[in-house]
C-alpha cells in the first residue's frame, strides 16, 4: 500500500490510541463545534445499543442468540447527534450498568471564553436505563434525568430523540470496521471508534 506493511499500520494505529491521539483530535473539534454554537447542550441522549457478531476481548453471548457470541456499543450524544462517549461491551452485559461510565466520559469541552464545559441540562433515555439509583446519582451531579419507567408510558417526543441515536449509529456504521466488529483486541476496536467519532464531527463542522 506504499505506507508500511498491514502489521506496521495496525502497530502504530494500537500506540496512537494507547497515545490519546483520536481521543484528542475528537476533543478538539467537539471545541471547535462548541465555538460555532452547532452543539445542543439541553439535552444529552443515551438509548440501547447495537450488537456485532465476533469474538475477541469484551464479547459475550449475544442476546438474540445466545449461540453467538458479540460485543455491543453503547452511545451518548448531545441533541444533534454528535457522538460524545462510546463504550464498548459484551453484547450480554446489562445496558443500565454504563450509565454512569457515560456520563462520567463525557470530555470537559473547550471553545469559548469562560469555563469549558461538560454538564448537559437533562439526560434522556429510555426504560432500558430505569434504575432509580441510577437517577439519584445523576442528581448529584446536577443532571436532570428524564428516563422512561417501565411498566408505564415512553415519555412524549422521546422517540423523536431517539432517532437522533440511531442515526448517529447509522453514521458510526458507515465506517466498514465498526459495521461489523473485525478487530478482536478492544484497544484496535476503540482506536477506530474515536477516530470514527473526530470524523463525524469534522464533517457537521465542515458542512455548517
Amino acid at each position: 500500500m506504499r505506507f508500511g506493511s498491514g502489521q506496521t499500520c495496525w502497530r502504530r494505529l494500537g500506540r496512537w490510541h494507547k497515545a490519546g491521539v483520536f481521543e484528542k483530535l475528537h476533543h478538539i473539534l467537539l471545541a471547535e463545534l462548541h465555538a460555532a454554537d452547532a452543539l445542543d447542550w439541553a439535552r444529552f441522549v443515551w438509548m440501547p445499543p447495537t450488537s456485532e457478531r465476533k469474538r475477541g476481548d469484551a464479547t459475550g453471548p449475544s442476546l438474540a442468540d445466545r449461540g453467538k457470541t458479540g460485543s455491543k456499543r453503547h452511545l451518548i450524544c448531545d441533541g444533534n447527534g454528535i457522538p460524545f462517549k462510546v463504550i464498548t461491551t459484551a453484547a450480554n452485559v446489562n445496558d443500565v450498568s454504563q450509565t454512569l461510565a457515560l456520563v462520567d466520559g463525557i470530555p470537559t469541552v473547550a471553545g469559548k471564553p469562560g469555563r469549558s464545559r461538560r454538564r448537559p441540562h437533562a439526560l434522556l433515555g429510555d426504560k432500558g436505563y430505569d434504575s432509580n439509583p441510577n437517577r439519584r446519582e445523576l442528581r448529584r451531579r446536577r443532571l436532570l434525568p428524564v428516563i422512561s419507567r417501565k411498566g408505564a408510558p415512553n415519555i412524549k417526543s422521546l422517540g423523536k430523540l431517539r432517532y437522533v441515536v440511531e442515526q448517529t449509529f447509522s453514521l458510526l456504521h458507515h465506517f466498514k470496521r465498526l459495521a461489523v466488529r473485525w478487530e478482536r483486541r478492544l484497544d484496535l476496536h476503540d482506536a477506530l471508534v474515536s477516530l470514527a467519532c473526530g470524523l463525524i464531527s469534522w464533517r457537521r463542522l465542515k458542512n455548517r
